[in-house]
């Protein structure tokens, strides 16, 4: 039988739509800290008298209930004016990366049919004259109905008969048609995740930091955790930050609540998820997690619950959670059960529940399902299912794809993938939305993308591909950056002579996923060997960290297949090697051997001539030096090369 979700709604939850629910805390609380940022905060009052004042600009220039708004802002507090008066004007928001390409920005906003796109002067470029627009921090324009005085308007201006089942927002996610799809979150499926959830247990004291892109799902549990339980939103500083970078901005603002992706929680435990004593809930996800990792981080800090977390999208960011209260030793990490309102069951290819023990597919119910994918009828339809074992009428279960076990604990546990979807950094990919850009290339005939583990924290996206000869990896890279965001760009693009088979016919991808090693791409720099011992130590600690050899000076380390994370991990290294800093801003403006070396050599002018960083079993002499200096020859052979 399927897991029938909580029916136990107390009577305040029903009814509630985000922007009443929102109003009614900051009625109750009107001076307490609602947003907290860099540039100052704003209490409940101000919050609300902002939306307010927003959904008055939103109604005059015509956006009514059932609309759709866009929204291009970086984290800041207006981002959040922004979500909460597209909510207070009765219609949903529709969130984009700011760092995603125009192509892609376009393609999201245009498949939602936006009425127009919140955003402000720095970011509003990058629509290109395409949607009509209005900035955030602006005030009325001409032909715009003003607020009322004080933001008043925002009460009476939010349609009376909105509903918990209208919608709230679209999340777009990878799509297997080689174009993303748009998820339809209605207001009840967020109430759901955080409004008297036993899981999360918010409190008007707390405080969540908000780290994921609002075009992300878990900015949903970040952002309206604590806005609609009268908590404080920490917004976390600009820009990328790395796990050590993460851990201070939770410390700095007493962070009691806080969301981490599988692989940013890998690497905040190694390097060192402590001193922490405001935290009581960690919350980590989106990958399988390492249960070493898992409990280190329990013993770091045993004054918080660490709880595993599992959830897709269309199930609005948790459908299940697992709290750890024992080491977990060489057991994996279960995803647990069912959050309130949620219910979970293991079936079969007829739909027919399996014993516990037994891996079949995993279906969701409740009230945190989606109403289904924007404009895509048939696959609603393919993927919101009757529920079979519903007693109310018309209820549906979602197939998510995943495969999965029932412990004997009732504890769920995750056995994989029923198809080619992949998720990175916490961010759900389909392998094919990849295949099909690489495929457009004139000089690529076939395709395919698969995930390689390279232990802990170190998931790395690799895209193989067959054609006449190897392209070069910065063509097919700005190709595909045109249309993908950074984190759908694949670490390493390996040309092959043809795509190795299974004997049904279809790729391999368990056979690509095994290589292991890449030789340099052929880029537009050419090779520079190390010139002291800190740039010959930097190139080696690269090749091991990247995986690519041989490494040169002027490489630039994203260019090699390099990303937020293992940008973290080289820095990490180099301050204990070498006890010198390097600043992640530093990082990012040059990522180079020979930059990196020269902040090295300031802080420790002695280390460029310590021999003691190049072993002799690591002179560069020989048959790799040689091959280094024609890396396009020895690219070329009759196993494929990386480009």
């Amino acid at each position: 039988m399927l897991e029938s979700p909580s029916t136990t709604e107390s009577v305040p939850r029903q009814g509630w739509t985000l922007a009443s629910r929102f109003a009614a805390v900051a009625a109750a609380a009107p001076t307490a800290t609602a947003v907290r940022g860099e540039t100052g905060d704003l209490d409940y009052g101000a919050l609300d008298a902002a939306a307010g004042a927003l959904a008055a600009r939103l109604r005059g220039r015509g956006v009514r209930r059932g609309d759709r708004v866009g929204v291009l802002l970086e984290r800041s507090p207006g981002l959040v004016v922004a979500l909460l008066g597209i909510l207070k004007a009765g219609a949903a928001y529709v969130a984009v990366d700011p760092g995603d390409p125009p192509a892609r920005l376009h393609t999201i906003l245009g498949d939602a049919e936006v009425s127009l796109v919140v955003t402000d002067e720095l970011r509003r470029a990058k629509l290109d004259g395409a949607f009509d627009h209005l900035d955030v921090a602006d005030g009325p324009a001409a032909g715009e109905a003003p607020a009322a005085p004080g933001g008043q308007a925002a009460e009476d201006l939010t349609p009376a008969d909105l509903t918990p089942e209208d919608l709230a927002y679209v999340a777009y996610t990878s799509g297997s048609t080689g174009r993303p799809k748009g998820v339809c979150v209605p207001h009840r499926a967020v109430l759901r995740l955080v409004l008297e959830a036993g899981y999360l247990d918010a409190r008007p004291d707390d405080v969540f930091l908000q780290l994921a892109p609002v075009a992300f799902d878990a900015s949903t549990l970040e952002i309206w955790g604590p806005l609609l339980n009268g908590g404080c939103l920490a917004l976390a500083p600009a820009g990328r930050l790395g796990p050590a970078e993460v851990v201070k901005a939770a410390r700095d603002t007493g962070t009691t609540v806080l969301f981490l992706t599988t692989a940013l929680f890998h690497q905040a435990v190694e390097a060192g998820l402590t001193d922490l004593p405001a935290l009581r809930r960690l919350f980590t996800g989106g990958e399988v997690l390492s249960a070493e990792h898992v409990d280190r981080a329990v013993a770091a800090l045993p004054d918080t619950l660490v709880s595993a977390a599992y959830g897709p999208t269309e199930n609005t960011t948790f459908t299940s959670t697992h709290p750890v209260r024992e080491p977990l030793g060489d057991r994996g990490v279960p995803i647990g059960g069912p959050i309130d309102g949620t219910g979970m069951v293991v079936l079969d290819e007829r739909l027919d529940p399996v014993p516990d023990g037994t891996v079949g597919r995993l279906f969701v119910n409740g009230t945190g399902l989606a109403h289904g994918y924007l404009g895509l009828p048939g696959l609603t339809a393919d993927r919101f299912l009757p529920d079979p074992y519903a007693t109310v009428p018309g209820a549906r279960m979602y197939d998510t794809g995943d495969l999965a076990r029932r412990g004997p604990d009732g504890a769920y546990e995750f056995a994989g993938r029923a198809d080619g979807q992949l998720k990175v950094n916490g961010v759900r990919i389909e392998s094919d939305d990849i295949e099909a850009r690489l495929r457009r290339h004139p000089d690529v005939q076939d395709a395919a993308v698969v995930l390689q583990d390279h232990g802990p924290g170190d998931r790395r996206l690799v895209g193989f591909y067959s054609g006449p000869y190897a392209v070069s990896s910065v063509e097919l890279r700005r190709a595909l950056a045109e249309e993908l965001p950074a984190g759908m760009i694949p670490t390493a693009l390996v040309w092959v002579d043809r795509l190795p088979l299974k004997p049904n016919g279809k790729v391999d991808r368990d056979a690509l996923a095994a290589r292991r090693g890449r030789t340099r791409p052929d880029g537009e720099v050419p090779y520079r060997a190390p010139a002291d011992p800190v740039e010959h130590r930097l190139t080696v600690l690269w090749q091991e960290v990247l995986d690519v050899e041989p490494v040169g000076v002027d490489d630039d380390f994203f260019d090699l297949g390099g990303h937020s994370l293992t940008a973290s991990r080289i820095t990490r290294e180099i301050t204990a090697e070498f006890e010198a800093v390097i600043r992640a801003r530093a990082f990012y403006l040059n990522p180079t051997v020979a930059g990196l070396a020269e902040h090295i050599r300031t802080q420790r002018p002695e280390l460029a001539s310590d021999a003691r960083l190049v072993p002799a079993a690591e002179q560069p002499a020989g048959p790799t030096a040689a091959a280094a200096q024609s890396p396009s020859a020895a690219a070329q052979g009759p196993t494929g090369a990386t480009r």
